[in-house]
């Protein structure tokens, strides 16, 4: 009996330790997703201000170079 009572606590803690790990990798999943889909947003945000030449100097306001 002491056998089963041994085998049946080894596998309660295996499996507790399971529960954890698996949390902990959820919990990790869950944060990297977010990084993920801000990132995805910056992106997107900084294409559209790229085909729409938000940044784009005006050569007008520009000092000539040295050269000159």
């Amino acid at each position: 009996m002491t056998d089963f009572a041994d085998r049946l606590e080894a596998l309660e803690t295996r499996i507790a330790f399971q529960d954890e790990t698996i949390e902990e990798l959820n919990a990790t999943i869950t944060a990297q997703w977010r990084q993920i889909d801000l990132l995805t947003r910056k992106l997107d945000q900084m294409e559209q201000q790229v085909r729409s030449g938000v940044h784009i100097a005006d050569p007008s306001t520009e000092p000539p170079p040295p050269h000159y």
